[in-house]
């Protein structure tokens, strides 16, 4: 049934839309395959009327909940990790199916085009009605927590910084993110945990900043401009007793030097005052094990506190020649921040500009037309 279910989201929504409430409608979807198959089992089997009630109102009543679903979801999650789907495949599935996520929107994820997203959701579904993909676990499921790991990392960025709704935070996101990551830390087959407890900690470290992150007319706040005495305390000094927990089991991993990166913007008393030589190192370490181009986006903003703009800048240039991140807005709205710094004001406003065309957040566009005008005032 979850198989059917599955498939008849992807069929579904791929042509119309993924529905405002996606577990309600994998809920219904369920529901009314299951009464269906029971259906059929009448005429099969010769049941009389009175069975077939009886069994619907049981499965109304006690099989099948909005409840089950939505506590069903994080093990939907390894049930489309199948080995004979590809990873990113399996991720889109998971993006798609489980999370309501868009095409544009996954696309964004992998920093490729929507094109490359569809034939993956098409070979993914293909091999889930090929294998004949079931409900169960299996027993060495956690094998394919890393995997479950990255799309829910993939799940709460979406919810930190929204590709194309205008909303700056989305809150239903991130909180489920965490709450599944939560139900991963307290479960007693998964042995090894350093991750979860790493990922747990950076999702909480961003959340404990989300109140600075918007002043009265909901307008972005950049980091450099919060007022840190918002930002809750109690959530970071509780993330910090996590992340501790995850150093003590000595497994480094993406997630613990990330959750590590966060604890250090955290800690430190100003944005002038964050040891951005430690941070650097920390993204020198991270590409070691996860070259890609968001990190070494990212890495570029240290770069520039520690060895000066032209140094970022001549490392975002050679980033934007080999890889596809220039199709993202950050990469643009980077390279305008280092122009601006360096007083180059035509490459600063021609970088806004692009940065602009390629931002479908309404959020996002006022705060870089904001900065254009401050570059270049009309």
């Amino acid at each position: 049934m979850v198989q059917e279910t599955l498939l008849k989201a992807v069929d579904y929504w791929q042509h119309n839309g993924v529905p405002k409430k996606n577990q309600a409608w994998l809920y219904t979807t369920a529901k009314n395959l299951t009464l269906n198959i029971l259906k059929r089992k009448k005429y099969q089997s010769e049941f009389n009327d009175q069975t077939i009630e009886q069994n619907s109102e049981q499965l109304e009543n006690l099989q099948i909940s909005e409840e089950l679903i939505s506590d069903e979801q994080l093990k939907m999650m390894f049930v489309c990790c199948h080995p004979s789907i590809s990873e990113n495949s399996q991720i889109a599935l998971i993006l798609k199916i489980l999370c309501g996520f868009s095409i544009s929107e996954i696309a964004n994820c992998f920093f490729t085009s929507t094109e490359t997203i569809n034939k993956q959701l098409v070979r993914g579904r293909k091999q889930l009605r090929t294998n004949n993909v079931g409900f169960e676990l299996s027993k060495n499921f956690s094998e394919n927590l890393p995997i479950v790991l990255k799309t829910i990392f993939l799940l709460f960025n979406e919810g930190y910084s929204p590709t194309q709704k205008n909303e700056l935070i989305r809150y239903d996101l991130c909180l489920e993110a965490i709450r599944m990551t939560e139900i991963l830390v307290k479960n007693d087959k998964i042995e090894k945990k350093a991750d979860c407890y790493s990922l747990l900690a950076l999702m909480y470290f961003n959340a404990s900043r989300f109140d600075s992150r918007m002043n009265a007319t909901n307008s972005i706040i950049e980091m450099d401009k919060q007022d840190r005495k918002n930002w809750n305390q109690e959530l970071i000094h509780k993330e910090i007793h996590n992340l501790n927990q995850a150093i003590t089991e000595k497994q480094v991993s993406i997630y613990l030097i990330l959750a590590t990166i966060s604890a250090n913007h955290c800690i430190a008393p100003s944005f002038e005052k964050t040891d951005w030589e430690e941070i650097l190192s920390l993204y020198d370490n991270l590409i070691e094990l996860d070259d890609t181009p968001i990190i070494r986006l990212n890495r570029s903003v240290a770069l520039s506190k520690v060895k000066g703009n032209r140094n970022a800048i001549l490392e975002l240039e050679k980033l934007g020649n080999r890889t596809t991140i220039d199709r993202n807005h950050l990469f643009h709205s980077t390279f305008a921040e280092l122009y601006r710094l360096e007083n180059d004001t035509e490459k600063a406003k021609n970088s806004y500009k692009k940065a602009i065309s390629l931002t479908k957040n309404e959020r996002d566009v006022n705060l870089l037309q904001k900065k254009l005008i401050e570059v270049v005032p009309i």
